[in-house]
């Protein structure tokens, strides 16, 4: 019985450990978005290489999942999705993230050259769902809405 005891105090232990882990996934931040690398696949969407610096002061995890909305002016313009990315313990620095992205519809690709043509990002915002998982499979789905693309600019 107190084998059983110990063992269930130390799996509580590590459940309790890993699960601030998680937790801890919440404090990610985005320190910086660049494009790499862009082309058009079609006449209705885009293959990219996003440049994106994130800020980690947690464990080691895995981005999966990633879907999301591009809008400018509270107009949706595109949607998009993205693989895996393994993201580092404790670091803050720049990853290169593969990602396709489709106009919406009512969009076409002289839209997109007109906002291009601007050189600025001002009223564009996103919103991206993902999930952060950790090596024993735990994880937690994030969500980031109204993200100002502006502010990556400064």
């Amino acid at each position: 019985m107190k084998r059983f005891v110990k063992l269930l105090v130390l799996g509580l232990a590590l459940t309790s450990f890993t699960g601030c882990g998680v937790a801890k996934l919440k404090d990610l931040s985005v320190s910086s978005l660049g494009v790499k690398y862009l082309a058009p696949t079609s006449n209705r969407s885009l293959s990219a290489v996003l440049l994106l610096g994130l800020d980690n002061p947690s464990i080691d995890f895995t981005i999966s999942d990633v879907e999301g909305v591009v809008r400018y002016y509270d107009r949706e313009i595109l949607t998009f999705t993205a693989g895996e990315l393994p993201v580092q313990a404790r670091s803050d620095q720049v990853y290169e993230l593969p990602c396709t992205a489709t106009l919406s519809p009512g969009v076409s690709v002289l839209d997109l050259l007109v906002i291009a043509s601007k050189k600025s990002l001002e009223g564009m915002t996103t919103d991206v769902k993902l999930d952060a998982r950790l090596k024993n499979g735990m994880g937690l789905p994030l969500t980031f809405k109204k993200i100002d693309l502006q502010q990556f600019t400064q």
